[in-house]
């Protein structure tokens, strides 16, 4: 008997409707995007949810049919869901940890190159009508990267595809992680406060949780160097941003990186969209086509493990 599977928003991943679903097998209902209200009458029947970045608040999976026993969270953050709600449920609850680690490290990747080279104030200069960098001197910063100092918050599957790039680079590496001092594999770890003190780029790849929200904070800033960058393609509450925003008006740091904020999209009239030293880009990281494509085969393979008796990538 084929048993039920529901994606309740697929517009999130499938934007372009260029996206194969058809991997998924089983008697598959696929909708471009759902309220908590249709949510609930589309699950009806339903053994498996399927959701993307979608908010699954307790008073959501309280009202849930029986039939619901996973959640797949076609992603790898899965803050967005209430953990403790699903295990009282006796809800399963996966995600898929490491099907966009190449596409969001050369997402970082680029925004260092492009920091360096202050290729959005070079940019927004031609826009401008102002050839000053053809016709004078440079008129920007423009700086090497071999040599310097990149240090990685949360070394894992991206923040090691991060690390990878970057020795190829000729990049000195420092990390950081709750769990490891020392030196483990030719990378040296060391303290979050060691690692903004001497890091000249800082790229985060923590999960957001009560202990990493505002992990970046005002005191933290003026930690780092008044030449560094830091680089945001992981949640963007890990930030202060209002901290961040005052830090990069008062050249406390160089600029900034941010494919993730602290509101997605930030409000109209952030000082963020028009700053030279700041790259701005919406959640990108993840949403290259060969990218979204392989989330979905592996969101395929975690509800056929499931079905199979042998689920993966199970967070509770």
């Amino acid at each position: 008997m084929s048993r039920k599977i529901v994606v309740v928003n697929a517009e999130k991943m499938d934007y372009d409707h260029k996206l194969d679903f058809s991997v998924i097998e089983g008697e598959v209902e696929i909708y471009p995007d759902s309220t908590e209200e249709e949510i609930c009458e589309r699950s009806r029947g339903a053994e498996v949810l399927v959701t993307k970045e979608l908010p699954v608040k307790r008073s959501l999976i309280e009202r849930l049919p029986d039939t619901v026993r996973i959640i797949c969270e076609a992603g790898t953050g899965y803050n967005n869901i209430d953990l403790s709600a699903c295990e009282e449920r006796g809800i399963t609850v996966c995600n898929v940890p490491s099907y966009s680690s190449q596409r969001v490290a050369h997402t970082v990747i680029m925004m260092i190159l492009n920091l360096s080279s202050s290729m959005v104030k070079q940019q927004r200069m031609l826009f401008e009508g102002n050839h000053d960098n053809f016709t004078k001197c440079l008129m920007v910063d423009h700086r090497e990267v071999n040599g310097k100092t990149l240090g990685i918050v949360g070394a894992g599957h991206i923040g090691m595809e991060v690390i990878r790039v970057a020795r190829a680079m000729d990049m000195n590496i420092l990390a950081y992680s709750r769990s490891k001092r020392g030196e483990i594999d030719g990378i040296r770890y060391v303290s979050l406060e060691e690692l903004l003190k001497n890091s000249d780029y800082v790229s985060l790849h923590s999960p957001l949780t009560e202990q990493t929200y505002h992990m970046i904070d005002e005191e933290k800033l003026y930690m780092m160097k008044p030449t560094a960058f830091l680089i945001n393609t992981a949640r963007g509450q890990l930030i202060d941003e209002k901290a961040l925003i005052q830090a990069l008006k008062e050249g406390v740091i160089a600029g900034a990186g941010l494919d993730v904020q602290e509101q997605e999209p930030p409000e109209e009239g952030s000082p963020l969209y028009m700053m030279d030293q700041v790259i701005l880009t919406p959640h990108m990281g993840w949403r290259g086509l060969e990218t979204r494509q392989r989330l979905v085969n592996l969101t395929a393979e975690n509800i056929k493990a499931y079905l199979a008796g042998k689920p993966q990538n199970v967070i509770v």
